[in-house]
């Protein structure tokens, strides 16, 4: 499949997405900015207090104060990205995962990006950079057969595109993998602890494959884990049980847990949204806030 047949998500008549804050320390919610013309999905947050989101097939920068509306990082080469992208830890550089199934890095001020993976005959879905900047976290599909999410599997790779080693070999698939602020650790989503197709929870593996531990252990589909930098706390989206895969506009939860107590979460907010809403790490670099995006269709019920 190529990039032109790969469908990019809009929005439906009266929806408008809109990229929000939570605060830590208030427990407030505010509004950054709202679209009702671009679909934008999966914030970043930088070093420098900017929030980094995908749309219409590229990637935008928008003070995290929401004093500018979004502005495009022109990337030459770059296919158009979907919403996986993880920014590096120098600040200066996001890696992306592009439609054409590959990852991508480019230079967050703009210029020339440069493909990572090599044409080995899968699909890499990019979701994690190690503490150190050496390596890439992704998602590994096998395109065979009609289910290709069957096949998804944790990998970390070297930024050269080589060493790539894989994490977890379990049929259950899994998604969402990143590093722990220590490196000890990746999370990450699986379905290879349930027998119920969909039903996804939450888990952590040493970046070596071993250590493999179940976190989360409820009724609900839990996805993308992010912890916090400050290492103490994590944020995750929490779909309805019964929901298969990541899917877009369904009434879901962000929760909050220590990394101490994953199963004693406290739901947050409970927004219209799933897919896009917070696929990759959105944490504010002190830890003081997290970013996502919603899209509610009635705004005077919000």
């Amino acid at each position: 499949m190529s990039d032109e047949e790969i469908p990019r998500r809009v929005l439906r008549p009266g929806q408008c997405a809109r990229v929000r804050v939570w605060d830590r320390a208030t427990h407030t919610v505010r509004t950054v900015f709202e679209s009702r013309d671009r679909l934008y999905e999966a914030p970043n947050w930088t070093t420098d207090g900017q929030l980094l989101v995908n749309g219409d097939g590229g990637l935008w920068l928008l003070p995290a104060d929401g004093s500018a509306p979004p502005r495009q990082i022109l990337a030459t080469g770059l296919p158009d990205v979907n919403n996986d992208h993880v920014l590096a830890p120098d600040g200066a550089t996001v890696f992306a995962s592009a439609n054409d199934w590959h990852i991508w890095q480019v230079p967050l001020a703009g210029g020339a990006a440069r493909r990572v993976t090599a044409e080995d005959g899968a699909l890499h879905f990019l979701h994690g950079v190690s503490p150190d900047g050496q390596r890439l976290g992704y998602v590994r599909l096998e395109p065979e057969g009609d289910n290709w999410w069957a096949s998804a599997t944790i990998h970390t790779i070297g930024l050269d595109g080589q060493d790539d080693v894989a994490v977890t070999t379990d049929p259950g698939p899994a998604d969402g993998c990143e590093w722990t602020p220590d490196g000890e650790w990746i999370v990450f989503n699986t379905e290879q602890f349930s027998t119920a197709p969909g039903h996804a929870q939450l888990a952590r593996v040493r970046p070596d494959g071993t250590g493999l531990e179940q976190l989360t252990f409820d009724e609900r589909v839990n996805w993308f884990p992010h912890v916090a930098p400050t290492g103490d706390v994590a944020v995750y989206l929490s779909y309805p049980p019964g929901t298969t895969g990541h899917p877009a506009d369904l009434p879901v939860e962000l929760r909050l847990v220590s990394v101490d107590a994953w199963q004693e979460p406290a739901t947050l907010v409970a927004p219209h949204g799933g897919q896009g809403t917070i696929n990759v790490p959105s944490w504010a670099p002190d830890g003081s806030a997290f970013a996502y995006v919603d899209y509610p269709t009635d705004l005077a019920a919000q």
